[in-house]
C-alpha cells in the first residue's frame, strides 16, 4: 500500500503495488531481503588468520568452507554469502523454487542471483511449493556433500521458508508420492503447520535433525530466515540441524486425531513400526549453531514505519496470528467493527461497542494468539478528535480446511472471508454505522506465492459481496469450492489480486487493514 493521507483508502488499495501485473516489492519485504540480513549477520576477517564471524562468534577458515541451502529465499541468500565469502568457500549445493532465477532475472532483481563463475550448484524444484522428483535430487546432492566433510569442515547452512518441501528425502521403503499424499491429507483436514513438521520430520532422512547428522562431526552454521510463529528452529523447514523433540508415538496421536492410522500406507506403517525416526536420533548436536536472522515481527516493524511516514495511525496487534481461515476473518471483522466504534462521533454506542468488544474477546481466547492483546493494543487509537487514517498491521500465518476443489490459497480466501463478514455484519441493523468508513483489507504472503497460485494475495473492501453479485458472481459458493483464486481473477478483472511474482523472500504472511471515515460522517 502506498497511500498518503490525504488520499481515500480505495486509491490506496488501487495502488499498482496491489494490482495484477509484477511489480517491486513493498517495504515491509525490503527490510527481511536476504542481502541486508545476511551483511547484518555475517562477517569475514582477513586480518592474520582468516575468520568467519557469525554473530560475533568466530571460526577459523583453512580452505574449509561448503555452503548448502534449501527455501524460497536462500538464492538471495546464497548470492549475499558468497559475495561476503570470495575464494574462502569451496563449493556449495542450493534447493530453490522451479523458476525463480528467471523471475528474479525478468524483475531486474540481479542482486538475487549468483555470478557466472560461482561454486554453488544451482538447483530448481517444488512447483507450487510442492516436493518433487527435482527437489530429491538436490536433496540427495544437498546429503552427498554433506556426508563427505570432516571433523575440520564448516557447513553453512541456508534455511528458509518453503525449505520443507525443497528438501524431500523419506525414510525407505517410503515413496516421495506416499509421504505427500500422507501430507496433503493432513492439510486437508486442518493440521497445523507444526503437526504437519512433525510428520514429515519422522518420515525423513534430513529432516528433524537428518542434516546435522550427516554432516557429523563436521561444523554445521545455519542461518535461519523463520517462516514460522515464534520463530522455532526445530519447525522451520521442518529442522534439518536440529534434533526433533518429537517421538513416533507423537506422530501417532497426531494421526490418530485425524482419523489417518487406518488409511496409512504399509511402507509409513513400516517406518514406524520399526522405530527408524529414533534410531537416527543424535544426541550430541555441539557441533550446530543456528541463528535466525530474519522474521515476520521485523517485516512488520518496517511496514508501521512507512505507515506512519505516509500519515497513517498505525498499531500492530500481532506477528503470530494463526488458525483456522474462517475464525481468524471472523477475528479481522470483529476488529474493524470494534476500531470504527472507538473513533466514531455518534453518542450513545458504548452498549454496541461493549458488545462487539466481548465478542472479540472470546475470539481471542479461542484462536490462543500467543501475543495478541487486543484490548491493549487499542487503547493507542484515537479519539474522535484525530483526523487521520487508521492502519491496522498483523502477521502469521492460518490454515485452510479443504472442501472443495478449487483453486486459491490461505491469503486470498482470508480476504474473501473478511470481506462476506463485514457484508454480514451490515445486514444486521447494528452494523450500518459501518458504511460511514472506508475499509480495505489486505492479506499476502511475503514470498510471493500464495499456496498452489501465481497471486501472493488479494486484497477487499466491504462492498466486495454486493459489487461481485452485480457481476454474477457469489462469494459463498466459491468459499465452500475453495476457489478464492479463481474469484478474484474474475472479479473485476482481476484488479484485487496482488501479483508480485516470487520476492525472493518469506518470513509468513502479513495482514493490513486501512480505515478511514468517509468525508461528511
Amino acid at each position: 500500500m502506498d497511500c498518503r493521507a490525504g488520499t481515500s483508502c480505495s486509491q490506496a488499495a488501487a495502488n499498482p503495488r496491489a494490482a495484477r501485473g509484477s511489480a517491486p516489492p513493498p517495504r515491509a519485504i525490503d527490510t527481511v531481503l536476504p542481502g541486508p540480513m545476511l551483511k547484518r549477520t555475517l562477517l569475514l576477517e582477513t586480518d592474520g588468520c582468516p575468520r568467519l564471524v557469525l554473530c560475533g562468534q568466530p571460526f577459523e577458515l583453512r580452505r574449509n568452507l561448503y555452503l548448502v541451502g534449501f527455501g524460497k529465499a536462500v538464492l538471495g541468500m546464497a548470492a549475499a554469502a558468497e559475495d561476503i565469502l570470495g575464494d574462502y568457500l569451496i563449493r556449495g549445493i542450493i534447493s530453490v523454487p522451479q523458476g525463480i532465477q528467471a523471475t528474479l532475472r525478468h524483475a531486474g532483481m540481479r542482486e538475487m542471483l549468483l555470478k557466472p563463475q560461482s561454486r554453488i550448484q544451482v538447483m530448481e524444484g517444488a512447483r507450487y511449493n510442492l516436493p518433487d522428483t527435482d527437489a530429491m535430487k538436490a536433496a540427495s546432492a544437498i546429503q552427498d556433500l554433506a556426508g563427505g566433510l570432516k571433523t575440520e569442515d564448516l557447513l553453512l547452512v541456508l534455511i528458509s521458508g518453503g525449505g520443507s518441501a525443497l528438501l524431500p528425502a523419506p525414510i525407505p521403503p517410503i515413496t516421495l508420492e506416499e509421504k505427500e499424499t500422507l501430507t496433503r491429507l493432513l492439510a486437508s483436514k486442518g493440521a497445523t503447520i507444526q503437526e504437519l513438521n512433525t510428520i514429515r520430520k519422522a518420515l525423513s532422512l534430513l529432516k528433524g535433525g537428518g542434516l546435522a547428522r550427516a554432516a557429523y562431526p563436521a561444523q554445521v552454521l545455519s542461518l535461519i530466515l523463520s517462516d514460522v510463529i515464534g520463530d522455532p528452529v526445530d519447525i522451520i523447514a521442518s529442522g534439518p540441524t536440529i534434533a526433533s523433540p518429537h517421538s513416533v508415538q507423537d506422530c501417532l496421536q497426531i494421526l490418530a486425531k485425524y482419523n489417518l492410522l487406518s488409511s496409512l500406507p504399509e511402507s509409513v506403517q513400516t517406518v514406524f513400526s520399526s522405530s527408524v525416526p529414533e534410531q537416527n536420533a543424535l544426541t550430541d548436536y555441539s557441533h550446530v549453531y543456528n541463528v535466525v536472522i530474519g522474521s515476520n515481527r521485523l517485516a512488520l516493524e518496517e511496514a508501521k514505519r512507512e505507515a506512519e511516514t505516509l500519515g497513517y495511525l498505525t498499531v500492530v496487534v500481532s506477528s503470530a496470528v494463526c488458525g483456522k481461515v474462517s475464525i481468524v476473518a471472523q477475528l479481522y471483522s470483529l476488529l474493524i467493527q470494534l476500531v470504527c466504534l472507538s473513533i466514531m462521533r455518534a453518542p450513545g454506542n458504548d452498549s454496541l461497542k461493549d458488545k462487539v468488544k466481548a465478542a472479540l474477546s472470546n475470539l481471542s481466547a479461542e484462536l490462543e494468539v500467543p501475543d495478541l492483546n487486543l484490548t491493549h493494543t487499542l487503547e493507542t487509537l484515537p479519539d474522535s478528535q484525530d483526523e487521520r487514517p487508521i492502519c491496522v498491521l498483523a502477521g502469521g500465518e492460518t490454515t485452510v480446511q479443504l472442501q472443495g476443489n478449487g483453486k486459491g490459497g490461505r491469503n486470498q480466501e482470508l480476504a474473501l472471508r473478511v470481506a462476506l463478514d463485514l457484508h454480514r455484519a451490515k445486514l444486521t441493523g447494528n452494523g450500518t454505522f459501518l458504511d460511514g468508513y472506508e475499509v480495505f483489507f489486505l492479506s499476502g504472503g511475503t514470498d510471493g506465492q500464495d499456496g498452489p497460485t501465481e497471486a501472493a494475495g488479494a486484497f477487499a473492501s466491504q462492498e466486495l459481496v454486493n459489487e461481485a453479485a452485480q457481476e454474477g458472481l457469489d462469494v459463498e459458493s466459491f468459499l465452500r469450492n475453495n476457489d478464492s483464486f479463481t474469484f478474484f481473477t474474475q472479479f473485476k478483472g482481476g484488479h484485487h489480486l496482488l501479483m508480485t511474482g516470487l520476492t525472493g523472500t518469506n518470513v509468513m504472511d502479513i495482514h493490513a487493514v486501512l480505515i478511514k471515515a468517509r468525508h461528511g460522517e
